[in-house]
């Protein structure tokens, strides 16, 4: 078995949490989202893992890649880790309804 950590093994990390994401968020209306605290903190931690994720790709992919949102992906992160009581609830649930299908698109596009 290749345990070699390289670009593709992390997409494909990157692409199982956005997976999670979509699985378990795809019926969810926001009231249910705001009042499921475990779920929200498995949101929380999948946001995180996809940007920390992130940050092990090559300087390289990211540089080829200017169509994905690295800067506002580890700035969100950013917020949730240093910021969690006071993140707005609204914009996590926008992005795991809206913002996490194109970055499925986006991230898919780069397996190869």
């Amino acid at each position: 078995m290749d345990n070699t950590k390289n670009n593709q093994y992390y997409l494909s990390r990157i692409l199982k949490d956005i997976n999670f994401l979509i699985k378990h968020t795809k019926d969810l209306e926001e009231v249910q989202f705001n009042q499921d605290e475990v779920l929200l903190d498995s949101i929380f931690f999948r946001l995180i893992q996809i940007s920390e994720n992130i940050k092990k790709l090559t300087d390289k992919i990211k540089t080829d890649n200017p169509q994905i949102p690295w800067i506002s992906i580890s700035g969100f992160r950013n917020r949730v880790v240093h910021e969690y009581g006071e993140v707005d609830l609204s914009i996590v649930y926008y992005i795991v309804k809206k913002d996490i299908y194109d970055l499925k698109i986006l991230f898919n596009s780069l397996k190869k």
